[in-house]
């Protein structure tokens, strides 16, 4: 059974936005940072953004700071990324996962979404 279940892609427009959820069904949510992934044929998955359990430590890619926001509610069990001004070079399938640590961002816990298609284009 899936422990995250990513949504909230689809197509825009380049300066468009999107806002992806990922419920997230893993233990221990309200205790773990959570992070949101993105990967690209032919490429490896990469950190866009983490969210300490608390929410009072945030991490971001370098090509995403000032226009994409995380966030989560640790009561419905969801984690938000708000994405805008988005760019052709951010379509990727993203995908949501439990870290250790907001500040490293790695997925320490796998994958267990089945990840949400962003693509970007005119």
């Amino acid at each position: 059974q899936a422990q995250a279940m990513e949504s909230g892609g689809g197509l825009v427009q380049p300066g468009g936005s999107l806002r992806l959820s990922c419920t997230a069904s893993w233990n221990s949510f309200q205790h773990l940072a959570a992070g949101w992934y993105r990967q690209t044929p032919g490429k490896e998955r990469e950190p866009v953004a983490c969210i300490r359990y608390d929410s009072g430590g945030l991490y971001y890619a370098d090509d995403v700071k000032g226009r994409f926001t995380i966030t989560r509610d640790n009561v419905k069990n969801i984690v938000y990324l708000q994405m805008n001004d988005l760019r052709p070079e951010d379509t990727a399938m993203y995908y949501c996962a439990a870290s250790r640590n907001y500040y490293r961002c790695d997925p320490d816990f796998g994958f267990k979404g089945q990840g949400t298609q962003v693509t970007v284009a005119s």
